[in-house]
């Protein structure tokens, strides 16, 4: 590196080959193992060279960790060095998952022509908005990713997938103050937990300044193929990313599956699209994509469908509106008294599910949670026929509060015949004076689905002001996150009139 740190790298190449081009992969999570195995072997045996490399201050590489800081100035100096190398031929793609392919975005708006195609999965090109999600700390993910990390660092580390998720659910159940977490979970302070906590939300800060490489998706002209999960933490701002290059001209390929992050079962899937993606633009060999850019598995109906883009054509927003009496339906409200209820931050609405990132993540049956007196729940009669959903989910909340300060938790379910309830879709905002005061209008941003209610189902909404802990609880207050708050209780009134149509916003097909 530049800064004369060593940075640890194997390198693969197919006999009897001269110079084939290159896949480049920068991992935090080591180079052999599991990785050399499928990906360095995996592209070797099918005509690729590869570098693996492991990112600073990790599995031998000099330097210390600064994590999603320093994958832009390093991913560069590789590439240089790279180019320098007697068997490099001139043309190289990247690939890998998450972080691996957050990686990749660092550096691919600045690689040059020379970088002809990327295979990206499960991942973004920032991940501040999924550290805050709506606004509101997304504290299981960050402080398992941190404590993950942490663990693979030293003596053992091998089982720190297994570790890292029971040590923190310890962790978020112990009571103690949220910047003492790391603690609990790792035995010791861990430096990004605690720049999450002080940085907090503002993409404007220095710290995400250099982090953030959204802004530059759309100069990306290198040929991007993206896996994502229905089910998966980054999915909202992956398709961001494909929606930017779009705009901008580009034609990247898009698959979307019943998966959840740590999801073994994507990972044949990503290999099989990367190499077929790279014979297309490194070996001129497009014998294998397919007609349609976006392929994406419809839950509920359990087939695979192919689409010439996302949103799917034929899509339209169909607001489904909370009434009286715990109902859901299309048509508007009529006049009615708002729906109350009381969130106590000492004891916050836990969560059943939802994407988080090192646990399953796969729908589960909510009625245990649907019980709770601080979850309003509105249902929809039964379907009458199959109703297809795919796309973006939105809601509009109007609501006010004993506080300024409440977070505003959304939830899509789908209901059986039998009553079991089952999370598809959730979205949080977390909500300030900024909103005004009295009635407030509250806009959420839910998972999108490709999901089929099936005849005789049912469409369910939650609205509850927390989902412990995969968001941090909201003291009620204006203190700083990670400081230590009175905990203010919230008395919440949920409105749905004429003047105040609260609503669900569905992608109906």
């Amino acid at each position: 590196m530049p800064d004369g740190v060593n940075l640890l790298a194997d390198h693969y190449t197919p006999a009897g080959t001269d110079r084939p081009p290159v896949v480049l992969i920068r991992s935090p999570y080591g180079r052999r193992g599991l990785f050399g195995w499928m990906y360095g072997r995996g592209f070797a045996k099918n005509g690729f060279q590869v570098v693996i490399q492991s990112c600073r201050g990790g599995f031998g590489s000099g330097g210390l960790a600064d994590p999603l800081g320093d994958e832009h100035d390093d991913g560069l100096a590789t590439i240089a060095w790279m180019r320098a190398q007697p068997w490099y031929g001139g043309a190289f793609a990247m690939f890998g998952p998450s972080y691996l392919g957050y990686a990749q975005w660092a550096v691919a708006p600045y690689a040059g022509p020379e970088l002809k195609a990327m295979a990206t999965q499960i991942t973004a090109s920032q991940f501040r908005d999924a550290a805050y999600v709506g606004g509101a700390f997304a504290l299981e993910s960050a402080l398992s990713w941190t404590t993950l990390t942490d663990a693979l660092s030293r003596r053992f580390g091998g089982t720190a997938l297994l570790r890292a998720p029971r040590r923190t659910r310890r962790a978020v159940l112990s009571g103690r103050p949220m910047a003492e977490l790391d603690l609990v979970s790792a035995g010791r302070p861990l430096r990004f937990y605690q720049d999450l906590l002080a940085h907090h939300a503002d993409p404007a800060a220095p710290y995400w300044s250099k982090r953030d490489f959204s802004p530059a998706v759309a100069d990306v002209e290198a040929a991007v193929t993206m896996l994502g999960g229905w089910y998966d933490v980054f999915l909202p701002w992956q398709l961001k990313d494909y929606l930017a290059l779009r705009a901008a001209g580009r034609r990247p390929y898009l698959t979307i599956g019943p998966w959840y992050h740590v999801d073994r079962r994507h990972t044949r899937p990503s290999m099989r699209e990367a190499l077929t993606w790279f014979r297309a633009h490194l070996l001129d060999d497009p014998s294998g994509l397919r007609r349609s850019p976006v392929r994406l598995y419809v839950t509920g109906a359990g087939e695979w469908r192919d689409f010439p883009d996302w949103p799917v054509p034929g899509m339209r927003s169909v607001a489904w509106h909370l009434r009286a009496g715990f109902n859901l339906t299309p048509e508007g409200p009529e006049r009615s008294e708002p729906d109350a209820f009381r969130y106590d931050p000492a004891h916050p609405t836990p969560v059943l599910g939802g994407p988080v990132l090192l646990a399953d993540s796969r729908p589960r049956d909510q009625r245990r949670l649907e019980r709770r007196r601080d979850v309003l729940v509105y249902t929809s009669p039964r379907l009458t026929d199959d109703t297809e959903l795919i796309g973006p989910v939105t809601a509009v909340l109007y609501l006010r509060s004993s506080t300024p300060y409440i977070d505003a938790v959304v939830r899509l379910c789908d209901v059986h015949p039998s009553g079991a309830s089952y999370n598809l879709a959730e979205g949080v905002r977390r909500v300030s004076p900024a909103d005004g005061d009295g009635v407030r209008r509250v806009e959420v941003e839910l998972w999108p689905v490709a999901h089929r209610f099936r005849r005789g189902h049912q469409i369910r909404v939650h609205v509850a002001a927390g989902a412990y802990p995969t968001i941090a609880r909201n003291p009620g207050t204006a203190a700083p996150l990670g400081e230590p708050a009175l905990m203010v209780p919230a008395d919440i009134e949920v409105f749905h009139s004429p003047d105040h149509p609260s609503a669900v916003v569905l992608p109906q097909v």
